[in-house]
């Protein structure tokens, strides 16, 4: 019999670990995917691809115990080798090779050049062949990006004494109602597929005062625009015992601080291969609804059609004022109207047309919806039955109400919005793994 105690030292070397330590002069052995071959006669430069970036290797005849032609590209082979300085190779390092190990093969040739330094075909072919575009390099830097942001979110969020849970996504209502929901049966009863975990962390923040998730949510909209999806992933956060609404911003400019910090000193390079500048978030600006409405207006002389909530160019132009004026990426909108809100939002006491809410805009698109919750159970109720609304399906929801709740707030970001502006991409399909839109439901 025998027994594992813990992970299992590799004889193959890592790209890291070959970077971190003095390697040159010595043989070593590491594994990859055959990204290119440049055959240059007798010599050829085999790059590998690994998940930390690319490593060159350079094939000699006579010196290297394979044959050239029987090396594909796409093929994943264990390589031996005797490591030199190279300043023209990726990372300033090759292998000169002794041995090659064919580990797998390709049946196919590959659809599209993911060897080049761009993909330079259409975003559908790029999603038709998601499994392939990916491990083109810069294509799979914009979701190492998007992991730091999601790393930062739970770092950032941990450190400030929240707890991760993770709240289910077939319900039996959805949190905000209306007609974009995805309806279905289970096991014979009505369910819906959830539009946002708002009532589980609500619940949770009389559990824990401080909860967060990161998950899909759906959004049953027959859209089809550059900025939507049918399922995205939200980072929420929810937190009791607040002041005000202030805080629940204040703690998302903290996570973006933090989350930029992050980028800027573990993604550096993915950040210089797509050639992003980080945002300066050392404070943002924040301005009302109905202020930054009039403020577009009359410096664009542009008519407000819709009084109720923010159209895209008005948010586009929002962004481009407060870029002009105070140099800002990132906007506070604050103070949206009570009829564009959800129920469980907070009204203004000092006019109850207007709610305690946010929206957070990332280079004139919003990237966050937040604000603070009524947490008073015959406050929710009044507020549920003013709008014609039923409180069948939330029983549980209000249950957490009536048993007291403390004051709470909190927001859902958009995560591939927020890595789409991040890097300047201008369709939000291009940072979402496996997309899910109107047409399609497939990789």
């Amino acid at each position: 019999m025998e027994f594992l105690t813990g992970v299992k030292e590799q004889e193959t070397l890592e790209l890291t670990t070959l970077l971190a330590g003095d390697y040159e002069g010595q043989s070593v052995k590491l594994n990859g995917a055959v990204h290119t071959i440049r055959d240059m006669g007798e010599v050829a430069f085999v790059i590998l691809r690994k998940r930390e970036g690319l490593i060159q290797c350079v094939f000699e005849e006579g010196v290297t115990k394979f044959e050239l032609k029987d090396l594909k590209e796409a093929a994943t082979v264990e390589v031996e080798g005797v490591v030199a300085k190279e300043d023209r190779a990726p990372n300033g390092i090759e292998i000169r090779l002794r041995e090659i190990r064919i580990l797998s093969e390709p049946s196919a040739p590959m659809p599209l050049a993911i060897s080049k330094w761009k993909l330079n075909t259409s975003l559908e072919a790029k999603l038709n062949n998601r499994a392939v575009s990916l491990r083109n390099v810069r294509e799979r830097a914009k979701f190492k990006i998007q992991e730091g942001l999601v790393r930062g979110f739970r770092e950032f969020l941990y450190e400030e004494g929240f707890t991760e849970i993770h709240t289910p996504k077939i319900g039996a209502k959805g949190a905000e109602g209306g007609a974009n929901l995805f309806r279905f049966e289970y096991f014979h009863r009505p369910a819906v597929l959830e539009q946002s975990p708002q009532f589980y962390k609500q619940m949770m923040v009389g559990v824990f005062d401080r909860v967060f998730e990161t998950a899909p949510v759906f959004r049953a909209e027959k859209h089809n625009t550059k900025r939507h999806l049918n399922e995205y992933t939200s980072l929420d956060f929810e937190m009791g015992y607040i002041d005000g609404f202030e805080d629940i911003m204040a703690m998302e400019t903290g996570f973006l601080q933090y989350a930029m910090k992050l980028l800027e000193k573990d993604y550096a390079k993915e950040l210089k291969m797509l050639g992003v500048t980080l945002p300066n978030v050392e404070k943002i600006p924040v301005v009302r609804f109905d202020e930054a409405k009039k403020m577009v207006s009359e410096k664009y002389d542009r008519r407000i059609k819709n009084p109720y909530d923010l159209e895209p160019e008005e948010e586009h132009l929002i962004g481009t004022l407060f870029k002009e004026e105070y140099d800002a990426d990132f906007v506070f909108v604050t103070h949206y109207p009570s009829k564009k809100r959800p129920f469980y939002a907070m009204d203004d006491p000092q006019d109850t047309t207007f709610t305690l809410s946010f929206d957070l805009l990332f280079r004139g698109l919003e990237i966050t919806t937040g604000g603070q919750r009524i947490h008073d159970y015959r406050m929710l109720t009044e507020k549920i039955a003013a709008r014609g609304m039923t409180e069948e399906g939330m029983e549980d929801y209000l249950s957490a109400f009536k048993y007291g709740m403390p004051p709470h707030g909190g927001l859902g970001i958009g995560l591939e919005r927020l890595t789409m502006q991040l890097i300047g991409e201008d369709n939000v399909r291009e940072t979402t793994l496996f997309p899910r839109d109107l047409s399609r439901l497939e990789p």
